[in-house]
């Protein structure tokens, strides 16, 4: 099912776009005229595939081409950056490679020159780009001028809500990570246009109004194709920004009720946990899975990407651990593992045994940062299918798996959470029982059922049943203990036995080559 929107995510020939550059002249480029792009139908569709290809492409052709200037491409997909972001300065993960930024995640001390911050910014906003000029060609007005009518025009306008959703998505990442980014849109000029800076503030109530006005114009939940937006996602986001808006909007600003009230309408929309955990990371999650409710879409043959899936898994495993195995015969790149922080979330049931818990390896403890047998290595991410076949790739590295960027778990967790804070409209024993299905199918049984819990129970739990999915920082960070000296980690801030750091650290900084650009940024406090 994923093949069919892949195909045109991939193979559209219209959206040859440019490289960012450094005075943020973001005007995509192309050597099809609009009018010959915009033309037909199938041509919006192919447009607005390039805008979710920028999900799981670095660029036009693959690993050898990227939309990003000063970056190899085969670190300048979005997942590949978003995880490191979110993984790498946790408990959850610490890469053993020298490769410039890297070190500089769990050690905690990155700095505005980290050229992975930057790329991870330059690519949201890239992204953004692509969103605007496809919302500048879908309007009303160039609607009717192009003879779209009745079904069609609706299309079109349903195409638009999907890509102002790719845009608040964008958005909520760049809020998110860096707070206070430039921020631009469809009717702003185009060209030599210097966008001004937004804030935390602005950029929440932007994201919140943007999803509130698309949720009746897109496709209702479980009714568009695979891979593409519909209410659910809509919801989805809806519930994970208001789950964080204490972060953004400062203490005493929660939106817990209004969590409670998205998350239940994804958890009412008819979605199911997919009954084998490990299923929704293989290589065919695509097939018969309800519970994932949008996925950056992955394909050895179609997306010879060296991010995304293809990233997560070969960083994961080595030689020794027959790369075959894991659908990666050709692969294998022994780089990021587990602290003993990770692991050690499964160790609060004792007597069973939870299958969420993959790992390889006999030392948990990180001795050597540098050794990659040292820490144990993740196997959650496996490109075979859930009947033991391996997905079709040249060379033998590049995955199929798709990547969830939303799923029904998440919902459940967020409910629960929202529950705890004193969001009202929710019922504790409904978020026990919404705990207690998650615990189900990660024993098999009824045996690590909870009558009870609190928010430490909840971060805990998050940990086991979302690791190495682009949670972690942002979950640390809400229950504020991601730079605090009161919760450490294995080399957290560079040291073997875990450090504080300094608060300002939640954020990231703008980039120093966007300052030098856009006279209009200030830097986040600290950097």
């Amino acid at each position: 099912m994923k093949k069919n929107f892949l195909k045109i995510c991939v193979f559209v020939a219209v959206a040859g776009l440019s490289s960012c550059t450094k005075d943020l002249d973001r005007m995509p480029t192309n050597a099809t005229t609009s009018e010959v792009a915009y033309k037909t139908l199938d041509g919006y569709k192919q447009v607005l595939a390039k805008v979710y290809g920028s999900f799981a492409l670095p660029g036009n052709n693959g690993t050898g081409s990227s939309d990003l200037a000063g970056i190899d491409p085969g670190q300048a997909d979005f997942l590949r950056l978003f995880w490191n972001a979110q993984e790498l300065p946790t408990e959850e993960a610490a890469c053993v490679w020298n490769d410039p930024g890297i070190p500089d995640f769990h050690n905690m001390n990155w700095t505005s020159n980290n050229v992975l911050l930057a790329a991870l910014y330059n690519r949201s906003l890239f992204h953004v780009t692509i969103a605007n000029e496809f919302l500048r060609e879908s309007t009303d007005e160039k609607i009717s001028s192009r003879g779209f009518t009745g079904k069609d025009a609706d299309d079109i306008r349903t195409f638009r809500a999907e890509a102002r959703f790719l845009r608040a998505f964008e958005y909520w990442v760049l809020m998110d990570l860096f707070a206070n980014p430039p921020f631009v849109t469809e009717n702003d000029p185009i060209g030599k246009y210097i966008p001004p800076q937004t804030n935390r503030t602005a950029l929440f109530k932007y994201v919140e109004s943007e999803l509130l006005a698309i949720e009746p114009l897109v496709v209702k939940a479980r009714n568009n194709e695979y891979a593409r937006v519909d209410q659910a996602a809509v919801w989805s986001l809806l519930a994970r920004l208001y789950l964080n808006a204490e972060v953004y909007l400062g203490k005493g600003n929660g939106k817990y009720t209004e969590a409670i009230t998205y998350s239940s309408k994804v958890i009412n929309a008819g979605y199911a946990l997919k009954s084998d955990y490990k299923g929704l990371f293989l290589a065919d999650n695509d097939v018969n899975n309800p519970e994932i409710i949008l996925p950056i879409v992955y394909d050895g043959v179609k997306v010879q990407n060296n991010g995304g899936t293809t990233f997560i898994i070969n960083a994961a495993i080595n030689g020794d651990m027959n790369p075959a195995s894991f659908g990666v015969p050709g692969g294998g790149w022994g780089g990021n593992r587990s602290t003993k922080a990770l692991p050690d979330l499964f160790t609060d049931h004792s007597g069973a045994t939870d299958k969420r818990a993959m790992f390889y390896g006999t030392k948990a403890d990180i001795d050597d940062p540098a050794q990659f047998t040292d820490g144990l290595r993740v196997i959650k991410y496996r490109n075979v299918t859930s009947t033991g076949v391996t997905p079709p790739a040249p060379g033998g590295a590049f995955s199929s798996v798709d990547f969830p960027l939303f799923r029904l778990a998440e919902q459940y967790l967020i409910y629960a959470e929202a529950v705890k804070r004193g969001g009202a409209g929710g019922d504790e024993n409904t978020a026990i029982g919404y705990l207690n299905a998650l615990l189900e199918r990660a024993y098999g049984n009824k045996s690590a059922d909870i009558t009870g819990y609190n928010l430490d129970y909840i971060l805990a739990e998050r940990g086991r049943e979302l690791y190495w999915e682009a949670f972690r920082r942002s979950d640390l960070i809400r229950f504020e203990k991601f730079t605090a000296g009161t919760y450490v980690w294995p080399w957290k801030g560079g040291i073997k036995e875990g450090r504080g750091v300094e608060s300002f650290r939640t954020i990231y900084p703008i980039p120093a080559t966007d300052l030098t650009a856009n006279p209009s940024l200030k830097q986040n406090t600290g950097y």
